[in-house]
């Protein structure tokens, strides 16, 4: 099946006279006939659901579609993509040890990377990820486990070379993750290009209505975690009477110890009823992502030519530095997600936000309403001036995502908001 047939076919599957609809399983547990059984599960040597804090059915189709989605063995949902992001590495990674990632990515990640994991031993590596690949190289340490970055970076819109830093990563023994969130897998799947591991943000374009917050991770199944020397993967683990996960479970070591191990600790599932609206929302997702990159593309040329407007980032417009980039990796479209920047700086970008009608002006993005927020005074709000400027982020720097509106009104709000401006 093509990916957008996969959208709604893929997951849950139901059987004769079984409901069309994915049921919601609302139940924190499960009975069983025996003792022996249910002991068996916690040895992790049987399949099924034993608590809903490791997995539940609902949770579980949705996993499986996801999985099916971008190419990968397996998928372990969250309760956030910070979450996501977070478990990610942590699985691979422990106090003493580091990781690289691309300096431009959302600032909520670098200020969990950056503050959080630093109080945890975790020492992150920042790297321009446009950078020859011997520049990057020199940052890898003895204790280096791990590559981390944005396929369509928030919100710079940088397109990450993707193949290209998967071969770096590879040449040196570490796995690439990848957040996926922007493009989604229908315009862009990387592990197909290289990635080990995806991870998205479902909260965004997956969801794609602002209704629940929401994470995946996604096993490419691809890396050799036990030939590369990941310990954590490759020995006996004593909280699961020595099992090894690299010979239990083959190719889905890594989703199955994130969730028997990390899951079962943090306690970062989500619930059925969260499972069952993400479903609603990816069974649309082809046809909203094919809208969301129509009309943004059709947004980004109008503002490209408007004496209003200092610059525009998209790299779906011909002439955008990614461009080239984008052609290869997305060739479908690169989201609904524009970078602006409006002449006069911070105020004049304060005035055009206030004066839209249409547009929202909310801490969100990748939903089906056309929306803005100031990623200077917002959601990067925490970083030094370095690290904005490291972000690619400017005071006048508008993050607009277009949404799924008739696009003759989205830029009517636009025109109007702009006549505002100095």
């Amino acid at each position: 099946m093509n990916v957008e047939t996969k959208c709604i076919h893929e997951g849950y599957k139901p059987e004769n006279g079984a409901p069309l609809a994915m049921p919601i399983y609302q139940s924190t547990t499960y009975a069983y006939d025996s003792t022996e059984h249910i002991g068996k599960l916690f040895d992790l040597a049987a399949e099924g659901h034993m608590y809903s804090r490791i997995s539940n059915p609902s949770v579980a189709f949705v996993e499986d579609k996801i999985a099916a989605l971008e190419g990968g063995v397996a998928a372990v949902c969250t309760t956030s993509g910070q979450t996501a992001s977070f478990l990610s590495l942590v699985n691979i990674l422990g106090c003493g040890d580091s990781f690289l990632c691309s300096a431009k990515i959302y600032g909520g990640t670098i200020n969990l990377f950056s503050v959080t994991m630093k109080r945890l031993g975790i020492e992150c590596i920042y790297f321009d990820a446009d950078a020859p690949d011997e520049e990057i190289e020199k940052l890898i340490k003895p204790n280096t486990k791990a590559v981390f970055s944005e396929s369509l970076a928030n919100p710079a819109l940088a397109v990450l070379d993707i193949k290209r830093i998967a071969d770096l990563a590879h040449r040196n023994g570490l796995p690439l993750i990848v957040d996926n969130t922007f493009p989604t897998p229908i315009l862009c799947r990387p592990l197909e290009h290289g990635a080990d591991i995806v991870i998205h943000s479902t909260t965004k374009y997956m969801d794609g209505h602002a209704v629940q917050v929401g994470g995946v991770v996604v096993d490419g199944g691809s890396f050799d975690w036990a030939g590369n020397g990941y310990t954590c993967l490759s020995e006996p683990d004593a909280s699961y009477h020595g099992v090894v996960y690299t010979k239990d479970f083959g190719k889905a070591a890594y989703a199955t110890k994130l969730r028997v191990q990390l899951i079962r600790d943090f306690g970062t599932y989500p619930p059925a009823s969260a499972a069952f609206l993400l479903d609603l929302g990816l069974q649309t997702l082809g046809v909203r992502m094919e809208r969301h990159c129509k009309n943004a593309l059709t947004v980004a040329r109008f503002l490209s030519a408007h004496d209003k407007i200092e610059a525009v980032s998209y790299p779906g417009l011909e002439g955008d530095k990614y461009h080239d980039m984008a052609k290869k990796y997305m060739p479908n479209g690169t989201s609904g997600v524009i970078s602006l920047t409006i002449r006069g700086g911070k105020s004049n970008a304060v005035k055009f936000m206030d004066s839209l009608k249409l547009a929202k002006n909310v801490v969100h993005v990748a939903t089906v309403h056309t929306c803005v927020l100031h990623p200077a005074s917002e959601t990067h709000r925490q970083l030094t001036d370095e690290q904005l400027v490291a972000a690619g982020i400017g005071p006048g720097m508008i993050r607009l995502s277009v949404g799924i509106e008739n696009v003759e009104d989205i830029i009517a709000d636009i025109e109007n908001a702009l006549k505002q401006c100095e």
